[in-house]
Order: structure tokens, then sequence, then C-alpha cells
């Protein structure tokens, strides 16, 4: 009897696949720079991440600058919360900061914000990301007096929710104590953006 000779066969690759490949490149480089921020995260760990050749990611996108421009870009879009009248704003963000489930990956942003916020190279695209994707429309929308002002306020105290929320999904609070913080919440939102 003739013994079977075991031939060990290649792991499966990437298909070729422009676009499934720079979506990969993307994914990868948002959980890195999700987890290490902007100077921790190199070219090559997110290729490698993405399962592919370091070139690649210089090929689609350029530069790790470039890269991180283009991941920025691709944050949740904020606009549901400008849509609505002005007067119930406080009650509305209220209740989707605290009760909405889906607000995870914007959460990561914010990390991918906070973490890289010290860096150089990172501090302008961070800079143009915000006020191109969250504080100008979101200004634009309010409206009136000081709605650069109001916007900023609204907006810092809204990052800060979610990241309080981040770390203790309930705010370690009963249900009364979360429908007292919601009511609460709300009506510090509505003051920020009044003019």
């Amino acid at each position: 009897m003739e013994r079977e000779e075991m031939v060990e066969l290649p792991a499966p690759s990437r298909t070729r696949n422009a676009a499934a490949t720079r979506q990969a490149i993307l994914d990868a480089a948002h959980h890195r720079f999700a987890k290490e921020g902007y100077d921790g995260a190199s070219l090559r760990e997110i290729a490698a991440d993405a399962k592919v050749d370091a070139a690649l990611v210089s090929r689609y996108f350029g530069s790790k600058e470039e890269l991180f421009v283009e991941v920025l870009n691709c944050a949740p879009d904020a606009s549901d919360l400008f849509e609505g009248t002005l007067s119930d704003f406080g009650v509305r963000v209220a209740a989707k900061i605290l009760d909405d489930r889906d607000v995870d990956q914007g959460v990561e942003y914010l990390l991918i914000m906070l973490r890289s916020a010290s860096s150089l190279a990172a501090a302008e695209p961070l800079r143009r990301s915000m006020r191109t994707h969250f504080h100008d429309p979101f200004a634009a929308w309010l409206g009136g007096p000081d709605a650069d002002v109001r916007a900023r306020l609204a907006g810092d105290l809204i990052m800060g929710v979610c990241m309080s929320q981040a770390i203790t999904a309930d705010h370690d609070l009963d249900e009364e104590g979360r429908a007292n913080l919601r009511q609460r919440l709300a009506a510090v939102l509505q003051a920020a953006v009044e003019p």
C-alpha cells in the first residue's frame, strides 16, 4: 500500500477587488487609530491587519495623514441631530444619546480623536474634520447670534456624555436616576443651543 503524501495548501488570499481591499484597509486603520491613536498606529500594522502588503496602503491612500483623513471622513453622519425643530433639540438628543445603542460607532470615532489629539501631525486634520463634519453644519442649522459658540458648547456636552456612557453604559444609575439624568441633560442641551 502506498502512503499518501500530505501537501500543505497555501492559506487563501484576498481576492483581487479594489473596493474590498480599500475598505479592508480603512477598517483596519479605523480600529488601529481608535486603539492606538495617530502616533501609535503604523502603516505596516494597518496593512497586516488588512492582510495586504504595506505598499498597497500607500498606493490607495498616499501617506498616513491622508489615510487618517479618510478614516475621519468615514465618521458616522451626525446630521440626524440637526433634524427636527430647535425647540425639541434637547429632548431629542438626550434620548438619542442615552437610549440609542447605535451610538457605539460614534464613540469609536471619539476615541480616535481623543487618542490622536496630542499628535502634532493629527491636530490639523482633526480640527478640519470636526469643523467640516460637525461644528459648521451644526452652527448653520442653529443660525442666529453666537451660533458657533452654541454649536461648540452643545457639541462638547454631547461628546462628554457619550464618553461617559462608553465607560458606564447606565451611568451607574437605576431607572429613576436615568430618567432624571435624561430630563436634566435635555434641559442643559436646550439651554446650550438657545440664542
